[in-house]
């Protein structure tokens, strides 16, 4: 009999990590992850300088111990192509089964995009949270300024040791909060988007998108310095939001318009900052222009000790304007509420009424 298939049929493909591991101590959990994932005995781990000594070689004992893993160790601290072109060439060499990216963004987003290219598996093994990459199936690659977001496999797990990322810098944690929160006008982007160019939208990745940042808002309270609970309460946000991204098939539930501003920002300032700390001043701005509650958001990243102001950021307030004028070129397919493009006064009068600006 001939099987044929019906073009008429919708069909999505969402890939979503298979072990999640949360909580103190979480890391040691590495070696059974491996096991229970069958993922074979040769892996190479990408981790940073710094992270090296925090995670990365404990990572590489716990395998090499209690596996008898051939693990190989890869530095990488800047996620630019050259780096993820490396890491590609020292896994083939090594014919590695798998990859680790243990450390912040950097790290994981290599691994990611090697593992993709590559066509293996890859574990996420974050040591701060300051923001969804560690879960989301795109990567942030750098070419000298300008970032671009590049389609990549989901992690296969995800590993959050809460006592190792409670220990991370405050700062790191508020800029992951700031970029959960920058949800809710990424959604109202995408919602836009549907209505005025119908770009496919999901209702489930949207409300799942929306719940996860107004947890987060509602749990500010509790959001303090050098607490494991806190970071137990943003690594779950931040899961949550990854989770979103994948069932859409798109960054769409978590970045819109803030983000472009915040890469905009990357392109024109001298000085840098935090993606989530910049994604966080974009969502002020962009849900301004929304017509919404902007001042409930601007007061929300206070409490949590995230920066509110150009000063806050350390930036000119010069950079600011630049950066909004650039914002709708930074991925001009994604339609937002910048659409062509705002006007110099227009760019000015929104910094200052939210007082970004002075």
């Amino acid at each position: 009999m001939k099987l044929s298939r019906s073009n008429n049929r919708k069909r999505k493909w969402m890939q979503l990590p298979r072990d999640v591991v949360v909580g103190h101590d979480a890391i040691y959990e590495v070696p059974d992850v491996c096991t229970d994932l069958k993922l074979g005995v040769k892996a190479t781990i990408v981790t940073g300088k710094t992270t090296k000594n925090i995670a990365g070689e404990l990572v590489h004992d716990l395998l090499k111990d209690s596996c008898k893993h051939n693990v190989d160790m890869m530095i990488s601290n800047n996620a630019s192509m050259e780096n993820v072109e490396d890491v590609i060439t020292c896994a083939k060499n090594n014919m590695s089964n798998y990859l680790i990216g243990v450390g912040g963004g950097k790290p994981i987003d290599v691994a990611k995009l090697a593992a993709t290219r590559i066509g293996i598996p890859y574990l996420s093994i974050p040591t701060a949270a300051s923001h969804d990459g560690i879960v989301s199936s795109r990567a942030s690659i750098s070419n000298g300024k300008t970032t671009t977001s590049i389609q990549a496999s989901a992690p296969m797990a995800v590993i959050a040791d809460t006592n190792i990322i409670s220990q991370a810098p405050y700062k790191l944690l508020a800029a992951g909060c700031g970029d959960i929160i920058s949800n809710y006008t990424a959604v109202l982007d995408w919602e836009l988007a549907h209505r005025l160019r119908n770009v496919p939208f999901s209702e489930y990745a949207a409300s799942l998108s929306r719940m996860t940042a107004k947890i987060l808002i509602d749990s500010a309270e509790s959001i303090k310095p050098d607490l494991e609970s806190s970071a137990r309460i943003v690594v779950k946000a931040l899961v949550s939001s990854g989770v979103a991204m994948s069932t859409a098939g798109s960054s769409r539930p978590a970045s819109g318009s803030e983000h472009m501003f915040s890469h905009a920002l990357d392109v024109v300032s001298p000085v840098s900052s935090h993606h989530g700390e910049q994604c966080a001043i974009g969502t002020i701005m962009m849900m301004y222009l929304h017509g919404g509650n902007w001042k409930n958001i601007r007061e929300v990243l206070q409490k949590l000790q995230v920066p509110v102001t150009a000063e806050d950021l350390g930036v000119e307030d010069k950079y600011i304007l630049e950066a909004l004028l650039l914002a709708h070129k930074i991925r001009p397919e994604r339609y937002t509420i910048l659409g062509s493009g705002l006007s110099p006064s227009a760019a000015e009068k929104v910094a200052k009424i939210t007082k970004v600006i002075k």
